[in-house]
């Protein structure tokens, strides 16, 4: 659409003067983004003031961001973006273990371990034994599958968040599954923790009323030949923040029991992993 720009004619104005050369994908994100950006403006009646102070906002947001830190991924996950792209592309059978957020402190290269093995290195928090299977869609185990796993300590802090404070690879680990698709290992049992609160989204959700904690839980990456990767967590059951979760990563069938065993000296959780073949996962998401 050519000619002038007015408040009623904005966003087809706008839209109008993109080259049909461009990319086609581009040129569909970009025409729906523009609408979805005149529409907010108009419903909300959006002031001079209110538009220089999200200028500022998004400007100290990407100030605030750095090789250690991406305040614009915090920014998506509080809003529950980052959730909601997760979902769109991970749709599954209904009885398959669910994805959530893969989050910021997962590192490469964590050594491989026996099974039973233990990832707490610093001696500190609640011991905690996971145990469980990798299955398919029919019950039947799945050898050979690769389960990267890694948790905060007992302080709640991720080890490359305490590089000189934690020992490497501390709460860290990767097992393989053998014929029986069988995992267990020794871990801690996960806390609470808040997401940084020092920055621009800090500050928005202050605004917001809104608290910046996450539940407790245990970070898992399975893969294996032929199954689509599976990105997940295994909640704390009975942990108050599961239902107010800061980047809305919690969905109820990864909240997994923790009891007591041992007497009072050793936890247990366990939960089954069931993977998505490949070609049916691409087949739901079409």
């Amino acid at each position: 659409m050519s000619g002038y720009f007015t408040e009623d004619s904005s966003a087809a104005v706008v839209n109008g003067r993109t080259a049909g050369t461009a990319n086609p994908r581009v040129a569909e994100l970009m025409t729906s983004l523009v609408k979805h950006l005149h529409a907010f403006a108009k419903e909300t009646g959006l002031t001079q003031e209110e538009w220089e102070q999200a200028i500022a906002f998004l400007t100290a947001t990407g100030q605030k961001c750095s090789g250690e830190r991406q305040e614009f991924i915090l920014l998506s996950d509080v809003l529950g973006f980052s959730m909601l792209v997760d979902a769109i592309n991970n749709r599954r059978p209904e009885s398959a273990t669910e994805n959530t957020v893969f989050g910021p402190f997962h590192v490469a290269g964590a050594p491989v371990r026996e099974m039973g093995e233990t990832i707490s290195l610093d001696g500190k928090g609640e011991s905690c034994r996971f145990e469980g299977r990798v299955i398919d869609l029919d019950g039947k185990p799945v050898e050979g599958a690769r389960i990267d796993v890694w948790s905060d300590n007992a302080d709640g802090f991720y080890s490359v968040q305490q590089p000189d404070e934690q020992p490497k690879w501390n709460n860290r680990g990767i097992f393989v599954t053998g014929p029986d698709g069988a995992y267990n290992f020794t871990g801690i049992k996960p806390v609470s923790y808040p997401i940084p609160e020092d920055g621009p989204v800090g500050d928005m959700l202050k605004a917001l009323g809104r608290h910046a904690w996450r539940p407790a839980h245990m970070h898992f990456l399975i893969t294996a030949p032929g199954f689509e990767k599976l990105v997940t967590h295994t909640f704390v059951e009975g942990d108050p923040y599961l239902t107010s979760d800061a980047v809305f990563g919690v969905k109820e069938s990864l909240v997994a029991p923790f009891e007591r065993i041992d007497g009072d000296t050793l936890w247990r959780s366990r939960y089954d992993f069931i993977l998505t073949p490949a070609s049916q996962s691409l087949t739901i998401a079409d």
